[in-house]
């Protein structure tokens, strides 16, 4: 209850898991049949990098501002569905707003597609509703974004995406997403889901990935962008996404994204995408 992503906005790692998630957005649109996405940890939708908690860490200024400031990165297409989001917030001379995840699915929305929103925290959850006010394709819920899956899934269309965004405050944070994992993956073992974790301490992360290749979920793909190597346990040294069921090709896809990115955020770190479990 005390992580604030006020303070991280816009940060490399916020960056990464965005320019993923447009892309697997805008790969449901390919199909006329509407979509639910669905979001667990949802934040409060809006961020003001200018608001005191952004200004006091400063992490967009490595992150989105960075690469929006790199002319030849930014122009990439397959950054344009999620920087059309962020240019559209903010005037041409100016970077002042970032979206949230949430804030960022629903702008990718058609007018057919629907979104359920989670947030814990009672005055994030207040906040994200005010954004998305009066928004009848949007339902925000003041609720623990695990259980919430639990009646969600599978949702009418049968199409869409699930993500999942904690803020790993918790030790066990991995052993409990692991078992939820498994819990919704057999209500809805078609969806896609994204799961964002934080690369700092790689003992629990290998627990995780073992924990998942003998859950009997298939077509699993992991995919970080890493800043630093694994040499301070305790640093956010990179940025990890797990994908079940990912887009037709969108392992491609990030592997043309991640030596961009990294060369906008001088990363020093090594890379990775691929299937941790495959068909």
């Amino acid at each position: 209850m005390n992580y604030r992503h006020a303070y991280h906005a816009g940060n490399f790692s916020d960056v990464f898991k965005h320019a993923v998630m447009a892309l697997i957005v805008e790969s449901l649109k390919n199909k006329d049949k509407p979509f639910c996405y669905i979001d667990t940890h949802a934040g409060i939708g809006q961020y003001d990098l200018m608001a005191i908690q952004a200004q006091k860490t400063g992490e967009y200024k490595a992150g989105i501002e960075a690469l929006m400031a790199d002319s030849t990165a930014s122009a990439h297409p397959l950054l344009a569905p999620y920087l059309d989001v962020v240019k559209g917030m903010n005037s041409p001379e100016t970077l002042r707003y970032y979206p949230g995840s949430p804030l960022l699915a629903r702008k990718l929305m058609r007018h057919n597609d629907r979104m359920v929103a989670c947030e814990l925290h009672p005055e994030d959850a207040e906040l994200l509703k005010s954004h998305f006010k009066g928004d009848r394709q949007v339902a925000i819920q003041h609720a623990d974004g695990y259980r919430a899956l639990k009646a969600a899934l599978p949702p009418p269309e049968r199409r869409g995406l699930v993500h999942i965004d904690p803020p790993y405050e918790d030790r066990e944070e991995f052993v409990h997403l692991t078992r939820w994992l498994a819990l919704t993956h057999q209500r809805w073992a078609t969806g896609t889901y994204l799961i964002w974790y934080p690369i700092k301490d790689r003992r629990p992360l290998r627990r995780f990935y073992d924990e998942l290749i003998g859950s009997g979920i298939r077509r699993i793909l992991v995919a970080e962008l890493n800043i630093n190597p694994d040499n301070t346990p305790d640093a956010l040294n990179g940025s990890g996404l797990l994908m079940i069921n990912p887009p037709f090709e969108l392992d491609k896809k990030i592997r043309t994204l991640q030596p961009l990115l990294g060369g906008v955020f001088n990363a020093t770190g090594q890379h990775r995408c691929d299937w941790l479990v495959g068909e």
